[in-house]
């Protein structure tokens, strides 16, 4: 049986350690020695992206987010929903990872980060959210493991109700804004819908047959100004 084989490492801004692993043609990226995402699986990150790009798929000049750029399977799903016009502008805050995924001798999302429709931002996406404005027609929030499942703990602002405002400002009319999640989280659900947020769930294998169960939120905002964000659940 091969061995992983270790390529490189890297830190995120709060200190995680990052690691990029090759093991046969798999590749996993590990944070603090655990296991964060991997080329094996990588359905439910996939269908996150197609169903949160469904209702623009037509849309001329349609601008989506992905927050983290991951391996690539999150944008790839983008760059085939959407159209020839479109942008799609990518959030991932360590520069590694981007590095990581332009190396062709990697295997990961090269071709797809030199498709022209893609912008990198090498910044954190609660950031560009919070500077952002009626600016996208859709959201792909894919930087942890769900607000009950946080590898950094950083990222729990995006799941917590000063994320959500961030979000639905950035959002336009009739936009989405779709959240991954290791794991079901009714009182997130909750909170989205708080927000005024119509959230649709769908449960997702990290396989397309096999796998554990993952879950994504789906969180359209309607036409209209939102009501007032509710305080998140206790």
């Amino acid at each position: 049986m091969k061995k992983y084989q270790r390529l490189a490492e890297a830190h995120a801004p709060d200190g995680t350690r990052l690691e990029l692993f090759r093991h046969d043609s798999e590749y996993v990226i590990r944070a603090d020695g655990a296991e964060l995402m991997s080329t094996r699986r990588h359905h439910s990150e996939e269908l996150l992206s197609e169903l949160a790009c469904e209702h623009v798929r037509e849309r001329p000049g349609a601008c989506v987010l992905i927050g983290g750029l991951g391996l690539g399977f999150t944008l790839r799903a983008a760059l085939r929903s959407l159209p020839a016009d479109a942008k799609v502008v990518v959030a991932e805050i360590v520069p590694a990872v981007v590095v990581w995924n332009r190396n062709p001798e990697f295997q990961l999302a090269s071709e797809s980060l030199r498709d022209p429709r893609v912008e990198i931002r090498e910044q954190d996406v609660a950031a560009v959210l919070d500077s952002s404005r009626d600016e996208f027609d859709a959201i792909m929030l894919d930087v942890d493991n769900g607000a009950n499942a946080l590898v950094t703990v950083d990222n729990s602002r995006l799941y917590q109700n000063a994320g959500i405002r961030s979000a639905v400002r950035a959002i336009r009319r009739d936009g989405c804004v779709a959240y991954w999640s290791a794991d079901e989280d009714p009182a997130f659900e909750r909170a989205l819908r708080g927000a005024a947020l119509t959230v649709r769930t769908v449960k997702a294998r990290a396989h397309v047959t096999t796998g554990p169960w993952h879950m994504l939120y789906l969180a359209h905002v309607a036409r209209g100004t939102p009501p007032p964000i509710a305080d998140a659940p206790a």
